[in-house]
């Protein structure tokens, strides 16, 4: 090879290098959001399921799935 390929294949070596490293060092950025929380203070939507904890209709229901589960062990 000539002087002026070699110089030419590795200036295309070094601009697709370059366009490696640059997009592979912008994925590494990331923005950290912190989140401060309170220990034992939840601060989420209320469970719609804990006001079917007092109802004896749901508690039977999930007694007989536990039941029917557990049958086949």
């Amino acid at each position: 090879m000539t002087g002026k390929t070699t110089k030419t294949l590795r200036r295309g070596a070094l601009a697709i290098a370059l366009v490696f490293l640059s997009t592979g060092a912008a994925g590494c950025t990331d923005k950290a959001s912190v989140t401060l929380h309170e220990p034992g203070v939840y601060k989420g939507d209320t469970d719609p399921l804990l006001k079917l904890e007092s109802d004896p209709e749901h508690q039977a229901a999930l007694q007989e799935r536990l039941v029917t589960g557990q049958t086949d062990r």
